[in-house]
């Protein structure tokens, strides 16, 4: 645990000490960085008269999705910062309020080219959730999750291939991973407990690998993908049904300026979480704002 600490406390260290030595000069001139911000919000809303025949139920849905970067790159270094955090819920007539989608994640990265397509890098990735969520499969909700219930940090040191800029491939043979599970409640409903000890807040995986893909294209100037795929072994316990699998899909069809259509997909496979596979989408028209220093 000690050792984990020590390494993640290494690796923010000396994203921080890259930082304060870039020049002045440098944080002035854009030319260095990449960065941008997309801010989105989407609204539906469903009525039906009482003696509508098709049948139909009363609802009101309201989802945002928030999403950043901030690149450097000079000479041999870069770093390499993206944010996403979606959030959305939907009030069904005679329910209560619900979520319909919940997503944060935050990674960073610091790299170092040893060739035109390879970097070295050490990396720091979050993910967790920002509102409880919960089983609706009975007579009463059931929490199962909440905000850093389940949450996950993981590090990584490795070899990055990146032989463009929409492709991006690390191998880390060194990646420990913390899971917290804040709320030591949710193990009476969920026996995994995430994989995190019954009674404890967090579970150390020291001895572990990922490998992280991801894919963003602009496959024309009205349409967008972005995925992203992490797969995680646990070498103490390493099986075929052990590894963990997690791909994220958003897509964005831009209809007018700031009209857009927006597709966002979890694919999960994590024995600790559920023995099946996880999925959620969403399909949403909004209004979508970008800013950026570079078009």
């Amino acid at each position: 645990m000690k050792k984990v600490l020590l390494l993640c406390f290494c690796l923010v260290y000396g994203m921080q000490i890259f930082a304060q030595d870039l020049d002045t000069e440098d944080v002035q001139d854009t030319t260095y960085w990449d960065s941008g911000l997309s801010f989105g919000l989407n609204f539906n809303q469903a009525s039906f008269s009482g003696n509508w025949k098709a049948g139909g139920v009363n609802s009101v849905a309201f989802g945002s999705i928030l999403t950043g970067k901030a690149n450097y790159a000079k000479d041999k270094w870069s770093w390499d910062n993206q944010l996403e955090m979606i959030f959305g819920v939907v009030k069904n007539e005679g329910q209560e309020l619900r979520k319909s989608n919940d997503r944060i994640f935050f990674d960073s990265k610091i790299g170092y080219k040893i060739s035109d397509k390879w970097n070295y890098f050490g990396a720091v990735n979050f993910i967790s959730q920002f509102a409880d969520g919960f089983d609706f499969g009975g007579d009463e909700p059931v929490l199962i999750s909440s905000f850093f219930a389940p949450a996950f940090l993981t590090t990584a040191i490795g070899a990055e291939y990146k032989p463009n800029e929409e492709f991006a491939l690390r191998i880390a043979p060194i990646s420990p991973r913390l899971t917290f599970v804040n709320n030591t409640s949710i193990a009476e409903n969920v026996p995994e407990n995430y994989g995190v000890p019954i009674g404890s807040r967090i579970r150390t995986e020291w001895l572990a690998a990922q490998i992280f893909m991801t894919y963003n294209k602009e496959i024309t100037e009205n349409l967008a993908i972005n995925t992203r795929y992490q797969l995680f072994a646990n070498y103490e316990t390493l099986a075929f049904n052990t590894i963990d699998h997690r791909l994220d899909i958003t897509v964005i069809a831009k209809i007018t300026e700031f009209v857009d259509v927006t597709f966002t997909s979890i694919n999960v496979y994590d024995i600790d979480m559920d023995p099946g596979i996880q999925y959620s989408q969403a399909l949403a028209l909004g209004i979508l704002y970008k800013v950026g220093n570079k078009k």
